[in-house]
């Protein structure tokens, strides 16, 4: 890359349904209804959940991009969606020992993404509802 290399950043969105029980094993059963309300049903509940990827990168002379959208669809395919689509959330490895927030599923999120190599990972936005979304940077 030239010192004169424009950066572009790039979003892109990816859309999966899942259900999940907001629930804490350390909480007894009255503190998690108190906590969580209605999302701590024993049935569980879903979203149909939107997901973005915000990645940067240099904009490659020849192609014009800042990465190939085919390689970036193929990655989200097998590491996000057949790992979460249609999925209980409560039952993946990721949540056997925290909450199944979204807050939580956005960092979980991040962690897949941070393995996407042709560019950096900048945001994770999940949009849980209309009325919910959540934004993880990579902050620890």
């Amino acid at each position: 890359m030239s010192a004169g290399t424009p950066i572009a950043h790039f979003g892109r969105r990816y859309h999966f349904s899942a259900s999940h029980r907001l629930h804490c094993g350390e909480l007894s059963a009255e503190r998690n209804r108190e906590v969580f309300g209605k999302c701590n049903n024993p049935f569980g509940h879903g979203h149909n959940y939107v997901v973005e990827v915000l990645l940067a990168g240099p904009i490659d002379a020849a192609t014009g991009m800042v990465t190939n959208l085919a390689d970036l669809d193929a990655f989200a395919g097998q590491e996000l969606l057949a790992r979460f689509d249609h999925q209980n959330l409560n039952l993946l490895p990721e949540f056997a020992s925290q909450v199944s927030t979204t807050e939580n599923l956005a960092v979980e999120i991040w962690k897949l993404f941070q393995g996407y190599r042709h560019a950096t990972l900048k945001k994770v936005r999940v949009e849980e509802t209309g009325n919910n979304s959540f934004e993880y940077f990579g902050e620890r």
